[in-house]
């Protein structure tokens, strides 16, 4: 059976990433210094060429799993941020780290790296949602609350992989420990060994569906803190009674899955099965049939006979890269509009030839770094879940 990939209808922040409109509450506004090169350049992949060449073992190009396919035929490594990181700082030889993601994932990258390497953002307004959702300021005002609340001494921060250098040298200070959608439920079970409480950040649906479908807690355990009320819209007997102690925050793209877009394929396509990110809504991983990370999603396409049915929610250009790899295999997006992850997608193939050019030119450009005190902090947090069993 040969099925062709459909596009999901165009959205508003389709139109975004395309350069069609602009949203000044979401776009951080940073421009590269120097001349982008035009996306109708009919040379960019040739530019890219060379200026890979010249650089040689020089440079190190990562690429994330929602990139666009223009940019991820560059890349020497593909995978989620937690493996990307380790890729980064498993190439201690390399003096340029060119990572094709976001902010929070190069920061990442700078931590775990020598210092005499440089990782390079081509884009630096290429952030994350979901990180931004948790600012330092915020999160420490939240442990105030929790202290005076008299439980701060009871509680274990645990964050996620998807959160600033800042939000993961906060949570290595406190003794806790970073996660990623993999290893959550070991994370969460490390927590719970040491704290009667974890404070969970920034992913709400992360910490809820780990805590929730896979340690056995119930959704009465959990509250969730929202930094934009006072005390966090919660009593004090609500936090002295919770185990899990829930940031307000969310993913942008796999917050948008309904039920109802669960519902609706299922009604579309006969003997589909529905595959979905735990960073998605709780009612929408208990009605699919399938839930795991994004290399969980890849592995389960890969290995499923030709001939079945997937419906699966997580962001549009992998899903698209996995239909269009796998084409004995009906595979659809589980909802019908677009859901790019606009922020990833502002790294195209024009800003990749600019930065890796500049470096041909020997002009570092949009190098991230973390300070050492952040460093030292984080990279507490980040061993500690290296360490895990």
């Amino acid at each position: 059976m040969t099925t062709a990939w459909i596009e999901p209808d165009s959205t508003a922040t389709a139109l975004l990433l395309l350069g069609r409109a602009s949203d000044a509450d979401s776009e951080r506004g940073v421009d590269c210094p120097g001349a982008l090169p035009a996306p109708s350049d009919p040379d960019l992949v040739e530019r890219a060429r060379r200026a890979r060449a010249l650089l040689g073992d020089r440079a190190f190009i990562l690429g994330h799993h929602y990139q666009r396919d223009e940019v991820i035929a560059f890349a020497d490594v593909t995978g989620d941020s937690f493996k990307l990181a380790q890729q980064a700082a498993a190439r201690p030889d390399a003096e340029f780290i060119v990572f094709c993601g976001v902010h929070f994932m190069a920061e990442s990258a700078d931590i775990l790296t020598g210092d005499n390497q440089k990782v390079i953002l081509p884009d630096l307004a290429a952030g994350c949602s979901m990180a931004d959702m948790a600012t330092f300021s915020q999160v420490e005002a939240a442990w105030d609350v929790l202290r005076e609340a008299g439980v701060a001494q009871d509680t274990i921060p645990v964050t996620y992989m998807n959160s600033s250098a800042a939000i993961k040298s906060f949570t290595g200070a406190r003794g806790g420990a970073v996660c990623t959608s993999s290893n959550a439920k070991r994370a969460l079970e490390w927590a719970f060994e040491q704290k009667q409480k974890v404070l969970f950040l920034p992913d709400q649906h992360l910490g809820r569906n780990t805590a929730v479908r896979e340690m056995g807690l119930t959704l009465d355990d959990c509250v969730l803190f929202n930094p934009h009320k006072p005390n966090g819209g919660l009593t004090v007997e609500q936090l002295r009674s919770a185990k899990m102690i829930l940031w307000k925050g969310h993913c942008s793209v796999h917050g948008r899955f309904t039920l109802d877009s669960v519902n609706d394929v299922r009604s579309r396509v006969a003997d589909v099965r529905v595959l979905v990110h735990p960073e998605c809504r709780y009612e929408v991983v208990e009605a699919a049939d399938l839930v795991g990370s994004t290399e969980f999603i890849i592995k389960t396409i890969d290995a499923a006979p030709a001939g079945s049915k997937w419906a699966i929610g997580t962001e549009l250009n992998l899903v698209r890269r996995l239909a269009l790899r796998h084409p004995d295999k009906e595979i659809v997006f589980l909802d019908k509009a677009v859901c790019f992850c606009s922020t990833m997608n502002r790294i195209d193939l024009p800003h990749l030839v600019w930065a890796l050019e500049s470096l041909v030119a020997g002009e570092t450009v949009n190098q991230i770094t973390v300070d050492p005190q952040t460093t030292a902090n984080a990279k507490l947090a980040l061993d500690r879940m290296l360490e895990l069993p």
